[in-house]
């Protein structure tokens, strides 16, 4: 890496030093936060720049080459090698994790802007168990996790049924995966990593992050001093006698988490984990109702894929007047047939306007059923699909880590489990058991 480039990383050279001082107290917030910026010191920046510089070029690639077509089988198995000075970057199936993105309402400019910006990653201290590495982008949209070969293998082979499990749940709690990559050093072990659009985000007023896996055993973790500003994810145990207060929205809720572990499930996996945050609502956002406008806004973002609104300068916010959603007749008529309910609501069910459904879907197809999709009104935020609002609470919801599978290594350790703590529930169980358990935790924990 030249030493221009390590400088642009730092954020200048003469410069640099300047703007060391005024970030200071911003990075030092980032330590206590358990979020540490990877600088020219950090064990990390060597292999961070190369990231961000090959994540650009591939970007760029992909905007180069835009598929306007169907996705065919090549494009799951399709693989992108790109040399650079000091290292080379392969992608995989790019055109498929391209197309997710678009779905989700994202633009390659906003997304190469996010990941390949000047500023650097910042490394995220996780107290998992994991031996994975984890990276943030600066703006903390994205995240950035090592994966082991196998774990890679694994997600490629069954990609295409999860584009599909997407498709036909679009407001599925699954983690977005947005890309996957493999960087190449000379004389180093090549490194697998995934891009995630990250389920706390935007996470300004976040207080409390929770990692669910509907169990006792190992689920407690030290919560941070009271007035720390240490982020401690907690586990099960430190949410007993607590709820997620939805109201109107927990049939959804139930519903969703059924429908995703279901497809987990058949892929033969467990030891994955529910996410969960929670803040307070504002209080302007509290018993809000809504306008005319804003329904149908929002009712359109729910169904139409990509429609979500751009950013806005509030964070996390997107704005309620998007002149790009205009009113129609069928609008209109569909409000008054449907009166439909607010945001606190738990399905845009059949009666949500059918015209705005599916723009692909030709005149003699049959109508996508709604409830089967299990739709709700998306809340006016840049991360709709993993948020939900209740009553009084914001929560951030999502499903992670969905790479291990139930093979004969994890049947060997149920056994030894079952004999190590007998009568107690352990995160290594059937992937049958372990569906229904967090089925049965979210429904036990939820009102």
């Amino acid at each position: 890496m030249s030493h221009t480039e390590m400088e642009r990383c730092a954020g200048g050279s003469g410069g640099g030093l300047v703007k060391r001082g005024m970030w200071g107290g911003l990075r030092q917030q980032w330590k206590l936060l358990g979020l540490f910026e990877i600088d020219p010191q950090h064990e990390f920046y060597r292999l961070t720049c190369m990231m961000r510089e090959g994540l650009a070029a591939a970007n760029q690639h992909t905007i180069d080459n835009a598929n306007t077509n169907e996705l065919s089988d090549a494009d799951f198995t399709s693989e992108v090698t790109q040399i650079h000075k000091d290292f080379t970057m392969q992608t995989f199936a790019g055109p498929v994790f391209a197309s997710l993105r678009s779905s989700l309402g994202m633009t390659e400019q906003e997304y190469q802007q996010s990941l390949c910006s000047e500023t650097c990653f910042l490394q995220f201290i996780s107290n998992s168990k994991s031996k994975a590495d984890f990276f943030l982008t600066n703006d903390k949209r994205f995240f950035l996790k090592t994966q082991n070969k196998r774990e890679i293998k694994f997600l490629l082979a069954n990609l295409k049924i999860y584009m599909e499990h997407l498709m036909k749940y679009p407001h599925s709690l699954l983690v977005k995966f947005l890309g996957v990559h493999m960087i190449k050093i000379p004389s180093k072990p090549k490194k697998y990593f995934i891009v995630m659009q990250s389920v706390f985000y935007p996470d300004e007023r976040i207080n409390a992050r929770y990692d669910i896996k509907g169990c006792e055993v190992s689920r407690w973790t030290e919560p941070a001093p009271e007035g720390s500003q240490i982020i401690v994810v907690l586990k099960d145990l430190n949410f007993e006698h607590q709820y997620i207060t939805l109201d109107q929205q927990r049939p959804w809720l139930l519903r969703q988490v059924e429908v995703d572990t279901e497809f987990l499930r058949g892929l033969n996996v467990l030891d994955y984990s529910l996410l969960l945050a929670h803040q307070p609502l504002q209080q302007d956002e509290l018993h809000q109702s809504l306008s005319f406008a804003t329904l149908i806004m929002r009712t359109k973002k729910s169904v139409i894929q990509g429609s979500s609104p751009s950013h806005s300068s509030v964070p996390g916010a997107v704005p309620e007047d998007d002149s790009s959603l205009l009113l129609t007749g069928m609008d209109e008529a569909c409000w008054k047939r449907s009166q439909a309910p607010p945001p606190s609501s738990s399905v845009a069910t059949d009666s949500t306007c059918p015209g705005h459904a599916q723009p692909s879907v030709s005149d003699g197809a049959e109508l996508p059923d709604f409830k089967a999709q299990n739709r709700r009104l998306l809340p006016n935020l840049k991360n709709p699909l993993h948020v939900i609002d209740g009553p009084e609470q914001r929560y951030f919801i999502g499903i992670i880590d969905i790479f291990t599978v139930y093979s004969f290594r994890k049947r060997l350790e149920h056994l030894w489990k079952r004999l190590r703590h007998p009568g107690r529930s352990f995160s290594t169980v059937s992937p049958q058991t372990y569906c229904v358990r967090l089925c049965h935790w979210v429904q036990d924990h939820t009102k």
